[in-house]
């Protein structure tokens, strides 16, 4: 759709084409890597490639829309003051994710230990809680 809409509107927008369908085509690879998922002893530098491309499709997002935003030529304040807001919410959302992970690590918890009375986090029996049904 960006495609014909940008063919007909006469504008000359190379850089931000190219940059779109960059950005599609990472984040089709992205996606698909999800089937190729490695074993648990891999898993290291699957996590390393799955980071480096998400961000990249991130980044390519952000200076796409400026550059959309060039040809249009509108106000660019909120979308700035949008896109600090995201990117503080996400830098304190991996901050606190890897306090949790070091925590854990120093605390020596590890993934089987992490529910030591309930079998996948519940607790009853054959999965069912433990909670007093109340008549009705």
């Amino acid at each position: 759709m960006g495609l014909k809409l940008g063919d007909e509107s006469g504008v000359s927008q190379d850089a931000h084409k190219a940059i779109g369908i960059t950005m599609v085509c990472v984040a089709t690879v992205q996606v698909f890597a999800l089937l190729l998922r490695p074993k648990p002893d891999l898993r290291f530098y699957w996590n390393i490639y799955h980071y480096v491309v998400g961000y990249t499709v991130i980044i390519l997002s952000i200076v796409n829309i400026f550059k959309g935003l060039d040809i249009l030529q509108p106000e660019k304040n909120a979308y700035i003051g949008i896109i600090i807001g995201i990117g503080a919410m996400a830098a304190a959302l991996a901050a606190f994710k890897w306090f949790i992970v070091l925590k854990r690590k120093r605390e020596g918890d590890s993934s089987i230990n992490k529910y030591p009375c309930n079998s996948n986090g519940v607790s009853g029996v054959n999965g069912y809680g433990a909670r007093i049904q109340q008549g009705v």
